[in-house]
C-alpha cells in the first residue's frame, strides 16, 4: 500500500493529507441550517451538515493531494448518524481517488486488536461471504500494548494490502511525560521507533514498509532524529499549521529524496475561511478557500524540502 500512496504524492507533488476534522462551530451556518430544516434538531442533522461540509472540502482539493485522514471522533461524538457519515465520507474519498488514513488510534489485547483491524482495514466473514467494514487504506495505531496489539493489525495488512501510522512521538504538548521519559540510554518514543522498523520489516516495499510513524510537525528535532533511525518507516506528521508547525521545521522528516513523510492539516484547510487571509472568502465560499490554503501549504511545503 505505502508505495501506492508514494506514487499518488509523487504525482500530485503534494506530500499533503487533509484531515476531516469537522467541528459543528466552523461548519458554515447555511449547510446546518439546510441540515436541520430536513432533519430537525437531531444527530441526523448534525451528521448530515458533516457530511455535506467534507463532500465539499473534497470535491475543492481533490485533484491536489493525494490522501485525506478523518478523525474518527469527530464523528462518533453524533452517534450511530456520526459513523454513518465517517463510513460515507470514506467511501466517497475513494470515489474520487483519494487514499483514507482512519485516524482511530486502536489497539487492545490481541483479540480485540484483531476485530479493531478487520472494522477499519479488513473484512468480516458474514456467512460464505468477507465483507468490508470502513474499508480505510491506513489506520493509525496505539503501540502502548505491545506486539499483541499490534500483530492483528500487520497481519490485516499483509492480507489485505493496507498500512499502518503507529503513535511514535505525537504533537500534542503532553506527550513528553510519557514518550520523553529515559529508559536506560533511550527515550521511550526512540524504543518506539525502533520496535515499528523491526514490525515493518516483512511488509516492505521498496525503502518504505507499510508500518509507518506518527511523529509531530510540533518537535522537529526529534523529527529529524527519528528519520534516521526509522530508514525504512514513512512518517506521517501531525500539527502542521492550527498546532504551530511550519513547513521551515519539516526538511528533516523527509529522506535525502524528499520521500518518506506526509505532513497532516486539518483546521488549517476545513477551516481555512475562518483564519488571516482567506477571510475574504467568507462561509459561502469556504471550500474555495480550503483550495487555496492547500496551494499555499503546497508552497510552503515545497520551499521547506527543496
Amino acid at each position: 500500500m505505502i508505495e501506492k500512496l508514494i506514487s499518488e504524492i509523487h504525482k500530485k507533488q503534494a506530500p499533503i493529507v487533509v484531515g476531516l476534522d469537522p467541528n459543528m462551530a466552523f461548519i458554515p451556518s447555511f449547510i446546518k441550517k439546510a441540515a436541520i430544516e430536513e432533519c430537525g434538531e437531531t444527530l441526523e442533522a448534525a451528521a448530515g451538515a458533516v457530511l455535506a461540509f467534507n463532500k465539499a472540502i473534497v470535491d475543492a482539493v481533490y485533484d491536489l493531494v493525494p490522501a485525506v485522514k478523518p478523525q474518527i471522533a469527530m464523528y462518533e461524538q453524533f452517534g450511530i448518524p456520526g459513523l454513518i457519515a465517517y463510513k460515507e465520507t470514506i467511501d466517497y474519498c475513494r470515489s474520487r481517488g483519494l487514499f483514507v488514513i482512519a485516524d482511530v488510534k486502536r489497539a487492545d489485547i490481541g483479540s480485540t486488536s484483531k476485530s479493531y483491524a478487520n472494522a477499519h482495514l479488513g473484512k468480516i466473514t458474514v456467512g460464505k461471504k468477507s465483507v468490508p467494514v470502513f474499508d480505510a487504506d491506513f489506520a493509525t495505531v496505539n503501540p502502548y500494548l505491545g506486539t499483541d496489539g499490534v500483530k492483528p493489525f500487520l497481519d490485516v495488512c499483509k492480507d489485505e494490502d493496507k498500512g499502518i501510522f503507529v503513535l511514535v512521538k505525537t504533537s500534542n504538548p503532553s506527550s513528553g511525560e510519557f514518550q520523553d521519559k529515559k529508559i536506560g540510554w533511550n527515550t521511550l518514543y526512540e524504543l518506539v521507533g525502533d520496535k515499528v522498523e523491526e514490525w515493518g520489516k516483512d511488509l516492505r516495499h521498496g525503502q518504505y514498509s507499510d508500518v509507518g510513524a506518527v511523529v509531530g510537525a510540533t518537535y522537529p528535532e526529534m523529527g529529524a532524529e527519528l528519520r534516521e533511525r526509522m530508514p525504512h518507516t514513512f512518517i506521517l506528521v501531525p500539527g502542521y499549521g492550527a498546532q504551530g508547525g511550519k513547513g521551515a521545521d519539516l526538511k528533516g522528516f523527509f529522506d535525502k529524496n524528499g520521500d518518506g513523510a506526509i505532513v497532516n492539516s486539518s483546521r488549517g484547510i476545513i477551516a481555512a475561511y475562518t483564519k488571516p487571509g482567506y477571510e475574504k472568502y467568507g462561509e459561502e465560499n469556504f471550500a474555495d478557500a480550503s483550495r487555496a490554503a492547500v496551494l499555499d501549504m503546497k508552497q510552503d511545503l515545497k520551499n521547506a524540502i527543496a
